[in-house]
């Protein structure tokens, strides 16, 4: 094999620069990706899940989003969209999926753990803050 540079192809700086930013891009959503786990660890190859990580790495790329609006070629505006339209429905899926599989054991527990009587004449036992807080907590995740 070749190398580009060694065969006379001299890359302007322009073209540097997009080759650059579109590595980043990638680099940044296969990192997402893969703590989403969607793709396998590269050297491990075990699944690794870490949605509070992967979240990270999204919001970086909405930052470079914002950042350079208005600055970027086409191509380079379409690869940031895409990657990021993928990664909000990764994220959403991943998301979805991981309190279905937490809660379930915490739920049949609750349900199976005895419950105290109360002394006669005791007004009635109001509901726990915590469920009605992981409600809400349930109802407005961010979603991407």
């Amino acid at each position: 094999m070749s190398d580009p540079m060694s065969a006379g192809y001299n890359p302007t700086p322009e073209q540097m620069m997009t080759a650059l930013f579109a590595h980043l891009v990638m680099q940044q959503a296969n990192m997402a990706m893969m703590l989403l786990g969607k793709v396998a660890h590269p050297e491990t190859g075990q699944i690794v899940k870490d949605l509070e990580t992967a979240k990270l790495f999204i919001d970086q790329l909405e930052m470079l989003e914002a950042k350079t609006k208005g600055n970027l070629t086409k191509e380079e505006a379409n690869l940031l969209k895409q990657n990021l339209m993928t990664l909000r429905l990764n994220f959403v899926e991943a998301v979805e999926s991981a309190p279905a599989q937490a809660a379930s054991p915490k739920e049949a527990m609750a349900d199976e753990s005895p419950k105290p009587a109360a002394p006669a004449g005791a007004p009635a036992e109001t509901p726990p803050a915590a469920s009605s807080e992981d409600e809400h907590r349930k109802k407005f995740t961010k979603k991407y």
